[in-house]
């Protein structure tokens, strides 16, 4: 629906770049941002509210199992997703022609990672209540900053620096380099986005409480 919407209706600041070209990298970053962090983690925190995953805790299964494991079958989900967004795309007028489909799975891979990490990191320390509020909130800091529907040429230049930073902004830099080949960091963007692909999974893993 975003990328329907925004790619017909001429409201965002996509520059000289056509708006299906703008958007496509960008609703895909947002997806996966969307289900690997805010669905999954809300979902999960309400889980060990409930109860739910302490009977888990019972039995040989590790928490950084438990972490893989619903990293792997978010990733599941994000490959329909591109199945979705990609010809949609097309039929909106992107045009496909720099495009680098061997990287787009990789970099979905590495921000479904990270996003799980960070999403399961929250649920696996905070009330379900508290955890449902700081999900959506830190949701909309990484969209606000993450160069995903707003360009990061149209931040302050200290705010920018920051957002360059995160994962948000690393992985629609990267899916911008390989599904329209207009990357602006693109090595960064690499690094950044596999740093938070190790790190918080990682840390989600150590802090993580079944109840």
């Amino acid at each position: 629906l975003l990328l329907t919407f925004f790619s017909l209706v001429d409201v965002l600041p996509s520059g000289t770049q056509d708006a299906a070209d703008f958007l496509l990298p960008g609703v895909v970053a947002l997806a996966v941002m969307s289900t690997a962090m805010v669905s999954l983690g809300i979902a999960t925190g309400f889980e060990r509210s409930y109860l739910v995953l302490k009977r888990l805790g019972a039995t040989p299964l590790r928490r950084g199992e438990l972490v893989t494991s619903k990293m792997l079958s978010v990733f599941m989900i994000e490959l329909l997703q591109l199945v979705i967004l990609v010809p949609l795309g097309l039929l909106l007028g992107w045009q496909g022609t720099d495009t680098n489909m061997l990287l787009v799975v990789p970099a979905v891979l590495l921000g479904t990672s990270a996003f799980t990490g960070i999403g399961l990191t929250l649920a696996g320390s905070l009330r379900g209540e508290i955890n449902l509020a700081a999900q959506n909130g830190l949701y909309l800091v990484l969209l606000l900053l993450g160069g995903m529907v707003i360009p990061m040429s149209s931040l302050p230049g200290p705010l920018r620096s920051v957002a360059e930073l995160l994962p948000s902004s690393a992985l629609a830099d990267v899916l911008r380099d390989s599904l329209t080949g207009v990357g602006s960091r693109v090595v960064l963007s690499w690094a950044v986005l596999s740093v938070w692909a190790v790190i918080a999974p990682a840390v989600a893993a150590r802090r993580f409480r079944w109840s």
